[in-house]
């Protein structure tokens, strides 16, 4: 609908780092190469165009297509030498003219490309770039595609910029088959925010958010709307955004072509509160069902109209949020506000007939206020906290008396935080400070703190709440239906501080105060469960969960019970019923769920994925959850969420992913369990990965007097890992001690996967004190328990430890196979770094080079090739031998050795030498 003119100048490169480096390496490759680099008009192809352009190290030739020189052939090719399309006709010299475009077409392509290659200086790479390619004339794009695909030796790049989409067939075809092709995604809030700030406009992280999702995230957008408001509009979190002028013209030409019945339905769907089903259209205005299919396709072909889908039938919605704003702006609030009443009057869902209402009132309304709320209820004893949060802001707008209208919008934001909208809900905390104390208050402010990682000052809040609503024992209370609110906020808290006997008091207060329905006692009943289970209680929150999903078997609570439920199956290894609970407890758009339950689900979805083997979809649990937590501004869970990238990536040997998820994971600073806990086993994975387990034992240290479900089986895997940093750095007596209490009551609670993990560490303690009877022992009775399982990584895991303590205790061809058992189930899984420690152990047991024939007195034994390898890498020779599993004495006299053998008398000769000979 809307041209794409120069997109120069929308913003810089903010957002796109990603993009431009992708664009960079394609082009950068050996021999020619064509990229194709593409997005919707407006969202900053030029721009990223320009920026390839100046920082290429070679001549730049540019060129632009359009429509109306399309039909001339070799036009573009004239802009990219400085020409005119005569020359490119296939003649001797280029001299000959062209009598037409026909006689062009017709020329041969391969000559052209042959004279465009001979032109191009030798030693330095040519970049072509062509701007609008979609407008290009198709013998240029076939010379270019020659010239790429026939000459490999010339130094050429070709970067088109456009959009096939918007192309004939023949040209979208030469697009398609161009080469790589770089899709330019949306602005995210951030970006959005940044653009905005070097336009002296600084946003909060609401309304960067509010502004990408309103301009699509494309750059060009982005900076019209923040031309268009004044900076200190946008403190205002529910200021209505304007279309950009361009959307706005656009969009009044489109509307001028309009019949009469497509436009009347046109403006019905921009006032609607979600997009339209065709008999409610119809409802409206009066049409007929057919009638207003046929009006809907019209305004679908002028690009006013996306058309959606559900499971009714056909929906439409303007095609998106500039577009909208620009019909309301050209219709005039007085027409708004009488279609939004005409809408109100027949639509049959009593919550959308009550906010458009609302939406068509312009002053108070104390009944309708009051219906509002009413209403609100409803949908809060469904969980349906999003639309809470909108129906009790519309209340509280329209309610006249002061005290009420207060304590609405308290209840509003409230259902903000329930929703998981911590960002929007934040920027409302002035809003809420300046109310009076009351326990709503309370609980809505020590709700946030909660989500927001604050512990002292939830518990701070949360306490006064609990003062001015509850008795002292929590029997009588003085404000029933506020006390059931704070005690729900209470077994909130309790959870993120992995305080089961604190969960269940909490929610059992809640349970016996609150009305059987009301939300305080649903939601807290779908986590007593889990504090059930926190207690050692498994079995007993099994049955919990049993029951209360006996009594929810619909709306949005259903979204709560399967996250707790699927989080439980998790800690009892029912990886499975995990997974199955944890993917159906992600979306929200269904029943209208939260988004901090979402983000929970994703973050024990993630780890879930990674146990079973699947490491590529708990990286895509990952990037959604740092999505979600991005624009929810729900600070708790990232830790989670980014201990299982930090874990992975280690793993894989991707060091500075791994890096950077591990210091998102320690940044929140809190003293919530939920995010101690996993920043230390980030930080803790990557020591691991590098083989250094005394910063291994420094990152899980302050775990060893933690309390809460630290120290109980299932629920953080992190006993296993530092027992085994205590035999790795020689002290299997402090980790026979260590083990002891966690054996102890992992076989009380008979938790398999933590038995296996033990045993395994058990098996190193019992192989370095020298009982190698115990250690098999150890080690068999660990895979027993870890087979049966479909926890891939840890069978890996229990085999490579067996082998490592095989090897040293001289079991050299017994060593061998279990490590290469290990080697192949870490090769699976593409856990690069333990592949590489693998190969190591066997090159050091000797078994695979064969029948040992006799060694010349230079050649290194396979366990020096082990530590000069290690040493190579420029590893310590503590970790070293904490690698191979021998002493640091032992690491030194194989160093004196292999000086001697190679003739070198330190680290940096023994790395020249070695790596001049290959090694």
């Amino acid at each position: 609908m809307v041209a794409d003119p120069d997109e120069a100048g929308t913003g810089g490169l903010a957002g796109r780092a990603d993009e431009l480096a992708a664009v960079r390496s394609l082009l950068a490759g050996p021999g020619p190469g064509t990229v194709l680099l593409t997005g919707p008009a407006g969202i900053g192809t030029t721009a990223l165009a320009d920026a390839v352009a100046a920082g290429h190290d070679g001549p730049v030739h540019r060129a632009r297509g359009a429509s109306w020189e399309a039909g001339r052939a070799g036009g573009v090719l004239a802009q990219l030498t400085g020409s005119t399309p005569a020359r490119w006709d296939g003649g001797p010299g280029g001299s000959e003219p062209v009598a037409s475009a026909a006689a062009v077409d017709a020329a041969d392509p391969f000559a052209a490309a042959g004279r465009l290659a001979a032109a191009c200086p030798p030693g330095t790479r040519t970049l072509h770039v062509v701007d609008d390619a979609h407008e290009a004339d198709p013998w240029s794009l076939q010379v270019l595609s020659t010239l790429v695909r026939h000459h490999p030796d010339t130094p050429v790049a070709v970067l088109l910029v456009g959009r096939p989409a918007a192309a004939t067939p023949e040209v979208a075809d030469l697009l398609r088959r161009a080469g790589a092709e770089v899709a330019v995604r949306p602005l995210n809030a951030r970006a959005a925010g940044t653009i905005a700030a070097t336009r002296g406009v600084p946003l909060g992280a609401t309304a960067a958010d509010r502004l990408a999702r309103h301009t699509a995230g494309r750059p060009r957008h982005v900076i019209a709307v923040l031309d268009a408001l004044p900076a200190d509009a946008w403190s205002d979190p529910h200021v209505r955004l304007p279309a950009p002028p361009e959307i706005a013209t656009a969009v009044r030409a489109a509307r001028a072509g309009l019949s009469g019945p497509a436009l009347a339905l046109l403006d019905i769907v921009a006032v609607l509160d979600r997009p339209g089903e065709p008999d409610e259209i119809a409802a409206v205005t009066g049409a007929a069902p057919r009638d207003v299919l046929g009006g809907l396709a019209e305004a679908a072909r002028a690009g006013l109209i996306a058309p959606a889908g559900s499971r009714w039938g056909p929906a439409a919605a303007p095609a998106d949020p500039m577009v909208r704003a620009a019909v309301l702006d050209e219709l005039g609030p007085d027409v708004v506000a009488d279609l939004r009443a005409r809408a109100g009057a027949v639509v049959e869902d009593p919550t959308r007939r009550l906010t458009l209402l609302a939406g068509a009132a312009s002053g108070r309304d104390a009944a309708l206020a009051t219906e509002l709320d009413d209403r609100a209820a409803v949908e809060a004893r469904e969980g349906a906290w999003s639309t809470v949060a909108g129906l009790l802001t519309e209340s509280s707008r329209l309610t006249p008396d002061r005290r009420l209208r207060e304590e609405r919008l308290v209840r509003a934001v409230d259902a903000l935080v329930g929703s998981g909208e911590c960002r929007t809900a934040e920027a409302m905390i002035p809003v809420v400070e300046a109310t009076r104390d009351t326990p709503l208050r309370g609980a809505v402010l020590g709700y946030l703190a909660v989500l927001l990682g604050r512990s002292g000052e939830a518990a701070g809040r949360l306490s006064r709440a609990w003062e001015l609503a509850g008795g002292p024992d929590g029997t009588a209370a003085r404000d029933p239906a506020g006390a059931a609110v704070v005690a729900h906020r209470r077994v909130l808290h309790a959870l993120a501080r992995g305080r089961g006997d604190e969960l269940v008091t909490w929610a059992d207060r809640a349970i016996a105060i609150a009305e059987p329905d009301a939300p305080a006692a649903v939601e807290s009943a779908a986590i007593r469960g889990l504090g059930l289970a926190a207690r050692g209680r498994a079995a007993e929150g099994r049955q919990a969960y049993e029951a209360v999903a006996d009594q929810v078997h619909r709306g949005a609570q259903v979204q709560r019970i399967a996250m707790g439920r699927g989080w439980l199956s998790l800690v009892q290894d029912e990886l499975g019923a995990a997974r199955a609970d944890l993917e159906s407890a992600v979306p929200t758009t269904e029943l209208g769920g939260s988004s901090r339950i979402s983000l929970w689900a994703l973050g024990w979805l993630a780890r879930t994925r990674f146990l079973a083997g699947d490491w590529d979809g708990a990286l895509q649990a990952v990037e959604q959850g740092r999505e979600l937590a991005a624009r929810t501004g729900i600070a708790l869970l990232v830790p989670l969420v980014e201990w299982t990238a930090a874990q992975v990536h280690a793993l894989r040997d991707e060091r500075a992913p791994a890096e950077r998820a591990a210091r998102d994971a320690e940044a929140v600073a809190s003293d919530y369990e939920v995010v101690r806990v996993p920043g230390l086993l980030a930080r803790a994975h990557l020591a691991e990965a590098r083989t250094d387990y005394p910063a291994v034992l420094r990152a899980l240290e302050p775990l060893a007097t933690a309390g809460g479900t630290v120290d109980e089986p299932g629920w953080w895997p992190w006993t296993d890992v530092y027992a085994n940093a205590l035999v790795m750095v020689g002290d299997p007596d402090a980790a026979d001690a260590f083990l002891r209490p966690h054996e102890e009551r992992a076989a009380q609670r008979g938790h398999r996967s933590t038995l296996a993990r033990l045993g395994y560490a058990r098996g190193r303690v019992l192989g370095s004190l020298g009982d190698h009877a115990g250690a098999w022992a150890a080690f068999d009775s660990a895979l027993a328990r870890i087979d049966r399982l479909p926890h891939r990584y840890d069978r890996a895991r229990v085999r490579f430890a067996y082998g490592q303590t095989l090897r040293r205790a001289g079991k050299r061809r017994d060593a061998d196979g279990m490590i290469t058992e290990a080697r192949e189930l870490f090769d699976g899984l593409g856990a690069v770094a333990y592949v590489r420690r693998c190969d190591r152990e066997l090159k050091a047991g000797g078994v695979h080079a064969g029948g040992r024939p006799e060694r010349a007195a230079t050649e290194l034994t396979p366990q020096e090739r082990a530590v000069a390898e290690l040493v190579v890498r420029g590893v310590t020779n503590r970790e070293a031998a904490a690698e191979l599993q021998v002493s640091v004495k032992t690491v030194q006299y194989h160093l004196t050795r292999i000086y001697a053998k190679v003739g070198v008398r330190s680290r940096a000769e023994l790395a020249g030498r070695l790596s001049s000979s290959g090694g």
